[in-house]
């Protein structure tokens, strides 16, 4: 049997924000009726990730946990943040600008997103994990996390989750 359900998720402007879906992937398992098999959480947009992570209990005053500030700072000396158009990154290009009939300059935000296309690239669009006897196998302290790394714009995201078995 193969259940198909989405999270929806809404982000605010301008930072990077981690949802940490687990329990709301555990519901959907119990909803599903499913007791042996694989549950699949893919994103659906280009600049957002799914990982596993442990859940920290220490955040910055901003409610950032330790973890995914390292992987911001990490990832930020990788891929450094695009301050002004073409500053670091040839994407977009004007063909990719011009897709939708839009002048290459109508939208900066969409010109200072390529890093987080690049993250989203390293850090992956999903993640399968086990289903035993309808208990997520993620260990005590695994957390599964989307993240969104665009910062251009507030934003509605969505992730699928497939859930196979019996």
């Amino acid at each position: 049997m193969i259940k198909i359900n989405y999270i929806e998720l809404e982000t605010r402007y301008p930072k990077i924000y981690f949802f940490n879906i687990t329990d709301e992937i555990k519901a959907r398992i119990a909803e599903s009726g499913i007791s042996n098999g694989t549950v699949t959480v893919q994103s659906l947009h280009t600049t957002c990730a799914i990982f596993f992570e442990e859940y920290v209990h220490d955040e910055d005053p901003n409610g950032t946990d330790y973890l995914q500030l390292d992987l911001n700072r990490c990832l930020r000396k990788i891929f450094p943040d695009e301050v002004a158009f073409n500053d670091n990154y040839y994407y977009p290009g004007p063909k990719h600008m011009n897709r939708e009939g839009r002048p290459h300059f109508d939208f900066q935000g969409i010109s200072l997103n390529g890093p987080a296309h690049l993250k989203s690239t390293m850090i992956g669009a999903s993640q399968t994990f086990v289903i035993d006897q309808g208990v997520l196998q993620s260990g005590p302290f695994g957390s599964i996390w989307f993240v969104d790394f665009d910062t251009t714009r507030p934003r509605k995201r969505k992730c699928v989750l497939c859930i196979n078995g019996e």
